[in-house]
């Protein structure tokens, strides 16, 4: 029981001197940006801020790090019983499906149980992932008789999503697509990544401008949410997405994203709206 107890604190203490260190660049960053900020960092305020942030973020992190090789077993998704539109999931980088469980339990809630995670790895390039994202779409559609499927996705997981719709034929067969702390400007913290996929978030990438510039399909409604103080896209403005609608989050990190109520709530809010 001690050894239990002393590899979770350790483990703990890494997880938080981690995510320390990320806040730690994201207020080098924006206080460089914003030098007032500097006057009032001691403010009782802003070091509960801080403390808040770095404390859930270890938390989440934490949880998504433990729940990870739950993802690793493949659940097919549950037949529809209504005419609610399924729903497919994906993950970020170097994340499994598992940490998608929170979200799956509060949609299950509210009436969707066609849910469908994807696995991404961060070994495949950008490209073999689009295509399987497309196959699990078209698996969907066919199964379940409908013509479109919702598509959510974080992180990484939300640029491979924008691939599929803008780029590589996804238009007409997404009704409605939730990013959700997606790096559309890429993140200054890209040459830390130690898979070639996450070199692609280097900003200003090929890939990133390609996205860039590609066209929306009008069939498609997409709701981008992002948080402010979000720790690992640096800087957090590179997750604003100009031309769409965006929803700001604050008060949680990148991970946090996924577990937040705000959030979660938006993302369900954004699933139900009616079809104009």
């Amino acid at each position: 029981m001690h050894l239990f107890f002393g590899i979770l604190t350790i483990f703990f203490a890494l997880v938080c001197g981690l995510t320390t260190l990320s806040y730690v660049m994201y207020w080098y960053e924006t206080a460089n940006r914003t030098p007032d900020l500097v006057e009032r960092r001691f403010r009782p305020a802003r070091l509960m801020l801080a403390a808040g942030l770095i404390l859930g973020e270890t938390f989440f992190l934490m949880l998504t790090i433990l729940m990870h090789p739950f993802g690793w077993f493949n659940r097919k998704a549950t037949p529809a019983h209504d005419n609610r539109t399924p729903v497919i999931l994906l993950h970020g980088l170097f994340q499994s499906r598992a940490c998608w469980w929170w979200m799956k339990l509060h949609l299950r809630r509210h009436g969707w149980p066609t849910l469908h995670a994807v696995a991404l790895p961060p070994w495949k390039d950008v490209e073999s992932l689009t295509e399987r994202v497309a196959h699990v779409v078209d698996t969907l559609r066919h199964r379940h008789g409908v013509n479109q499927v919702h598509l959510v996705g974080h992180s990484m997981g939300a640029l491979i999503a924008r691939n599929y719709l803008q780029i590589r034929g996804g238009a007409g067969k997404i009704s409605r697509c939730v990013l959700l702390g997606a790096p559309h400007g890429g993140s200054k913290l890209a040459p830390f990544a130690l898979s070639p996929l996450g070199l692609l978030l280097m900003p200003g990438s090929e890939f990133l401008q390609r996205l860039a510039t590609a066209s929306w399909p009008e069939t498609t409604q997409v709701l981008n949410i992002y948080s402010r103080h979000d720790n690992m896209i640096l800087p957090s403005e590179n997750a604003f997405l100009p031309g769409i609608r965006n929803e700001e989050m604050t008060g949680m990190g990148h991970c946090s994203l996924l577990f937040r109520p705000s959030a979660t709530r938006c993302v369900i809010a954004h699933l139900q709206e009616e079809q104009p």
